[in-house]
């Protein structure tokens, strides 16, 4: 079960977060800072009393803006330590994701915290610190295990982590095979999205955020990339920072000048160089 310190200068804030942990059956415990320094001396004192000792800290809930060190500050330093916690952001601002999972995050959690969100976010911690005790307990298998954890570490291998930038498709499409799928590595755990999942796709500089149903997952890879990539798999440009799985469009919306578009709950603009573009497509496509 997991020990965590939940991280915001924001009191009301801090309490939503913590009582939604408290509820989560996986987490042992859950205690609070109310700024970075606070949160860098109980960290501290619990690495001095060793992986088991009193004041133990698996993992961080961590707000990034905060009065003095911000969250990044702190994720900063905690990357110095010899065995630092693991890192969930908890923030209401998505313009740091990048940085973030630079930083090696676990996870991304937007504000307002929403309680299965949050129950996603405890998992992959889960799931990331069973694998780190795994190997702790069996280094030999470690050595041969996809470098998922750094045996004996604690933690997950630092080099592992972060937004993934290596081959953009895996599996066939031969009939009765597996789906083309996109590797998406979060917090040394390299996952396996299909892209017949994705619903559209978000320019994040030179990343691209995937969403699906379920969630999203950032990825070190240009959107001008995916749009050639993935054309032949019915994804276009609708924007200079949208691509969209065309089948996975509920509506298209006019407003005067202004064309939009429905996938799932998120409405997306469309700019004007690639709305009429667009309507045809979706006119092809629709029956009769």
């Amino acid at each position: 079960m997991l020990r965590v310190l939940a991280v915001d200068d924001e009191k009301p804030a801090l309490g939503e977060l913590l009582y939604l942990l408290r509820s989560d059956p996986r987490v042992r415990s859950a205690d609070g800072a109310t700024d970075a320094t606070e949160a860098l001396r109980r960290i501290s004192r619990a690495l001095d009393a060793g992986p088991d000792g009193e004041g133990g800290v698996d993992v961080v809930f961590l707000d990034i803006h905060m009065a003095g060190l911000t969250g990044l500050d702190m994720a900063r330093l905690l990357s110095e330590f010899t065995r630092p916690p693991l890192i969930v952001f908890v923030t209401a601002h998505e313009g740091f994701a990048v940085q973030a999972f630079d930083l090696k995050a676990v996870d991304y959690v937007l504000k307002p915290v929403r309680r299965e969100r949050l129950a996603e976010a405890v998992r992959r911690v889960c799931d990331l610190t069973i694998s780190a005790r795994g190997a702790r307990q069996s280094p030999a298998a470690a050595g041969g295990a996809a470098e998922g954890a750094g045996a004996g570490s604690g933690r997950p291998a630092a080099h592992r982590t972060g937004p993934v930038s290596g081959p953009l498709v895996t599996g066939s499409t031969a009939p009765g095979s597996a789906p083309e799928q996109i590797p998406v590595e979060l917090g040394g755990v390299t996952r396996f999205v299909p892209i017949d999942e994705i619903t559209y796709v978000e320019a994040q500089g030179d990343y691209a955020r995937l969403h699906t149903p379920e969630g999203s997952h950032l990825v070190r890879i240009p959107l001008s990339t995916l749009e050639e990539r993935w054309a032949s798999r019915g994804f276009v440009r609708i924007h200079r920072s949208h691509l969209v799985a065309l089948g996975r469009i509920d509506e298209l919306r006019l407003d005067g000048g202004a064309t939009s578009v429905r996938v799932g709950t998120a409405e997306l603009a469309v700019s004007r160089r690639h709305a009429r573009q667009l309507r045809d497509l979706l006119m092809r496509r629709a029956p009769g």
